[in-house]
């Protein structure tokens, strides 16, 4: 949950930008000179997309660069949501790559040419493929320290170019023994891994861009927080918004016992906020949220209350519980959060509930609010 530094991120990103513009750089230029040296469509192929990989490298050496701006008027949230907008790129890059040389793959098929295949060939693809996992050992390590999409992207694409290369490298062995000319093939095998890499980095992207879910660990880790401060009872309708790898804002509602003072519990949640920024980097905005605790009429409804949930399904969870008691009848008003894919409607969980707890007394009416959990 705790976040790196925006001036860690960017000298960690930068740093591993640097390594990937330079071993990219010497490994397009030894397939590059190898297949053209020895006609190969396949390792000219993969050579290419190394070269893309440099040119991938050197946006995300920018997009650490301007990402790393601070708000402004224009941008009060930052800057960080330049990296999702520079993944893109990357994509729209790995994407033209692979149409293009899958163009000329069939070109080779349909027209082969006779394939050289040497030791020289085989040297340079295994070393190849060892410089490009180590590149994906890295780039992984580095997304995940400083949280990064456009390095977990470069990872990913790194590892689909060592499994690229080795595909080659098999195509070019059968070649070699059988004297069926598979190069083309290769190229066309490598062209699909090269695709399927840039769908997959632009689809997490806009996954992010349109409003991906929080991450679950996160959400646990912010609530168990957040209950660990005396007189903290419960927390409900939290939500968590990304503006960017590295920011974050959240509201909560915050459970307090209602005898409390106001201030009391004013203060508490402000020392909460407060305390998130310092430690998280987490902008967390608290609802102060009174509930009644000592009353046994209320306490022993929200139970039973619970308890039918449970019933119904283990996944909902009750927040927001009260009771209005009048001469006539008793007014019961409750939110019910429920996952994104249950199976029930609205007016089905609203019409069980109201069952069971009718069965308890008929004065009571309800007035239940139900809204999804994350």
């Amino acid at each position: 949950m705790v976040n790196s530094t925006s001036n860690e991120r960017k000298n960690k990103g930068t740093f591993a930008s640097i390594i990937g513009i330079c071993v990219n750089i010497l490994l397009a230029t030894g397939k590059i000179v190898t297949g053209v040296l020895f006609g190969l469509i396949s390792v000219l192929t993969d050579g290419l997309n190394n070269l893309t990989d440099c040119g991938s490298s050197i946006i995300s050496l920018i997009s650490f660069k301007l990402s790393a701006k601070p708000a402004d008027k224009e941008h009060p949230y930052g800057h960080e949501r330049i990296e999702y907008v520079c993944s893109m790129a990357v994509a729209f890059i790995i994407l033209f790559v692979a149409v293009t040389m899958a163009i000329e793959s069939i070109n080779k098929i349909i027209t082969p040419t006779e394939v050289e295949f040497s030791l020289i060939v085989a040297i340079v693809l295994i070393v190849s493929m060892l410089f490009k996992l180590g590149l994906f050992l890295y780039y992984r390590y580095t997304s995940k320290k400083i949280n990064s999409s456009i390095l977990k992207a470069t990872a990913l694409d790194s590892l689909t170019d060592c499994i690229s290369t080795f595909l080659v490298l098999v195509c070019l062995v059968i070649s070699y023994l059988t004297n069926f000319n598979a190069d083309g093939y290769a190229g066309i095998l490598v062209s699909v891994f090269i695709g399927y890499s840039g769908i997959g980095v632009l689809s997490d992207v806009f996954s992010m861009l349109i409003g991906k879910a929080p991450d679950a660990n996160m959400l646990k880790e912010i609530k168990e927080k957040i209950l660990s401060y005396p007189n903290v009872l419960g927390v409900h309708d939290l939500s968590v918004y990304c503006y960017g790898p590295n920011k974050y804002f959240a509201s909560a509602h915050v459970e307090v016992d209602a005898k409390v003072d106001v201030l009391d519990s004013h203060e508490l949640v402000d020392k909460i906020e407060k305390e998130f920024l310092e430690t998280t980097g987490i902008v967390l905005t608290g609802h102060l949220d009174p509930i009644v605790i000592d009353d046994e009429r209320v306490n022993f409804l929200r139970e039973k209350t619970q308890e039918f949930l449970i019933k119904i399904d283990d996944s909902f969870s009750l927040h927001d519980f009260r009771m209005v008691f009048g001469k006539n009848q008793t007014n019961v008003l409750f939110d019910v959060a429920v996952p994104y894919d249950c199976k029930l409607s609205k007016e089905e969980i609203k019409n069980k509930i109201e069952t069971e707890i009718k069965k308890i007394d008929e004065k009571y009416c309800l007035v239940i609010t139900i809204e999804p959990c994350i």
